[in-house]
């Protein structure tokens, strides 16, 4: 008696030569970005629509850090989707990115401070500020992933003999 087994497979592909990289948003890196802008945003809109700072010169200061590494990380979000580094090889976006993360999750860290320490009890400062700490654990998150990638050893390929 034989038997006789046909196997069919089918694949589907999907055009990787589209203009966006939607994918990106579905992985850690992509979702981390997302992540640190919709905190960044938030923060910025709670100390911009309040009125009646305690201090202002801590809250400007606040306001203008959040909204510089705001827009930064939408820059590196749109660059990210619409596969622009490879468009420009002559910059190290890794290395750029680490950088742009350890500045501002300093950065952002201090202001959020600052803006927690000066809040005087306004409900929509001190949600800034909680935004702000939350952005910065984020980019945290982001700088030891970028760092892991851009500054950690790689492997060569040449795997040690195996023990006999």
């Amino acid at each position: 008696m034989s038997h006789t087994v046909i196997t069919t497979t089918t694949t589907t592909t999907r055009p990787s030569d589209g203009v966006l990289n939607l994918g990106y948003t579905r992985t850690i890196p992509g979702l981390l970005k997302i992540g640190q802008i919709l905190a960044l945003l938030v923060a910025f809109l709670c100390v911009h629509c309040v009125r009646g700072w305690p201090n202002w010169y801590a809250f400007q200061y606040f306001e203008v850090v959040v909204l510089w590494f705001l827009i930064a990380l939408i820059i590196f979000l749109l660059m990210h989707l619409f596969r622009l580094q490879a468009k420009m090889p002559c910059i190290n976006w890794p290395l750029t990115e680490f950088f742009h993360y350890s500045v501002g999750s300093v950065l952002i860290l201090i202001a959020s401070i600052v803006a927690s320490v000066k809040a005087g009890g306004v409900s929509a400062l001190v949600t800034a500020s909680v935004f702000g700490f939350i952005a910065t654990f984020l980019m945290v998150v982001s700088l030891w992933t970028s760092y892991s990638v851009s500054c950690a050893p790689h492997q060569t390929g040449t795997f040690p003999p195996a023990p006999v």
